[in-house]
């Protein structure tokens, strides 16, 4: 683990692996270390932004020496986010890993998930575990408008996009389950760490 400053008040960990920066999100989020305003999570770091007059050299000091949870949403059951394979990038999806269109669905829904980051839009979350069968590029040309709740893929990550948005992931169905609603606190399903499973058979 070491840590960096980063500009005049926050400080970024490299922590090396996801896992890592998960669980020190969660020893940090419930520790709060004096001075710590917000915490943002990366793929293998986390960002610690602290109040200007925080003492950045004594917080930096700290944060090794966390004691850091075992799993950083311990029990917690993954979320389940019902979906219905009929996505218009199913069939090229499946011409590209040489899958049939049920065995594509079988093993997107079949794997476990976890949010790597948030990022991109807001409630957009990265996706960690898809299967390797099913890493495929982005498509060569991104859509100007993507639906909201439209399950995709693209390279080694899954995602549900929250709002109506350009991208260029593959496209493999959608979703009615709300990942981003403002009236809710907070707005966002999903959060690093958080286990998600895609379980086929939503309402269209």
């Amino acid at each position: 683990m070491r840590v960096l400053r980063a500009g005049g008040a926050a400080l970024l960990v490299e922590t090396g692996d996801l896992a890592t920066a998960h669980r020190l999100n969660a020893a940090l989020r419930n520790a709060r270390p004096h001075g710590v305003v917000d915490v943002v999570p990366g793929e293998q770091t986390v960002l610690v932004v602290a109040d200007p007059s925080a003492d950045l050299d004594r917080l930096a000091a700290r944060i090794p020496k966390l004691r850091l949870p075992g799993d950083a949403e311990g029990d917690v059951d993954p979320v389940e986010i019902p979906v219905v394979y009929d996505g218009e990038d199913l069939d090229e999806v499946a011409a590209l890993t040489g899958l049939s269109r049920d065995e594509v669905v079988r093993r997107h829904s079949a794997a476990s998930y976890t949010v790597a980051y948030l990022g991109f839009s807001p409630g957009f979350g990265y996706l960690s575990g898809l299967d390797p069968a099913l890493h495929v590029a982005r498509r060569e040309s991104p859509r100007t408008a993507v639906p909201a709740g439209s399950v995709a893929i693209a390279g080694p990550y899954a995602a549900v996009y929250p709002s109506r948005s350009p991208g260029g992931w593959r496209l493999l169905g959608h979703s009615g389950l709300p990942l981003w609603d403002v009236t809710r606190d907070p707005p966002s399903l999903l959060r690093p760490g958080m286990r998600v499973r895609f379980v086929p058979g939503g309402r269209s």
